[in-house]
């Protein structure tokens, strides 16, 4: 695979100086950019292809977490990935939550920093396979630590549960991950998988009756949310004969 282009952003010079020399240090990343501020990293980030973010948390104005929301807010297949470097072990669950692929605890020496940049390795590729999977009507789907993949075919529904997705699947019990249904709706291919409410998107070929302002899946009833409705109405269309 081609490189990934990574920046380093961190306010402590001597910390960054150490980041910026471990990306040189490892064949398959390319440094585009080192930035003693979130702020200028962010307008770097809208203005070149960023694949990756080794990023400090504790910086004054904006710090790693608050960016890492910006980037969530705007989410897409080529948003940048994060790995945080930080001396704060405290951060560990936020970082979870805004789907860190690392974290990094200072002092940390190039072994830890080559493991936590071999993740965001595995994931460009991985992300390289899911598009082709995609084609062949299977997704990953992250859970826990590990991503596991999902035949298209196999899921029912997927709901909304806080921070987290449950995947209703035909073959198992439902799958949890720390995701949105936002994310889940953009991998999904629209021809298959319908949005129906803030809270759930249905799998079409799984639907077994239908109404106006509901669809049946087995014996659940997903109703159909006022925002959505103008899109289900030609669905809903379409079934009558």
């Amino acid at each position: 695979m081609t490189k990934l282009q990574c920046i380093a952003v961190d306010d402590e010079p001597l910390a960054l100086a150490l980041v910026c020399n471990f990306i040189a240090q490892t064949p398959f990343l390319e440094l585009a950019g080192r930035y003693s501020s979130a702020i200028q990293a962010l307008k770097s980030i809208h203005s070149m292809e960023i694949h990756l973010i080794f990023m400090d948390i504790q910086m004054p104005d904006l710090n790693g977490i608050e960016l890492a929301r910006v980037l969530i807010q705007h989410k897409s297949e080529s948003a940048p990935k994060i790995i945080f470097t930080t001396a704060y072990n405290h951060f560990a669950l936020e970082s979870y939550r805004v789907d860190a692929l690392d974290y990094l605890l200072k002092p940390f020496n190039y072994e830890e920093f080559l493991q936590a940049a071999n993740k965001a390795k595995d994931y460009a590729e991985r992300s390289i396979s899911n598009a082709a999977d995609i084609e062949n009507e299977a997704v990953f789907i992250k859970v826990e630590y590990k991503w596991v993949k999902v035949l298209l075919d196999e899921i029912l529904y997927i709901e909304g549960v806080k921070d987290y997705i449950k995947v209703h699947l035909s073959t198992q019990h439902s799958i949890l991950s720390l995701n949105s249904l936002k994310n889940m709706e953009e991998k999904l291919p629209a021809r298959q998988f319908m949005r129906l409410n803030r809270s759930c998107i249905v799998s079409l070929s799984k639907i077994t009756a239908v109404t106006k302002t509901a669809v049946q899946i087995n014996d659940i009833v997903i109703p159909v949310g006022e925002s959505y409705r103008e899109v289900f109405s030609q669905f809903f269309r379409n079934w009558i004969v």
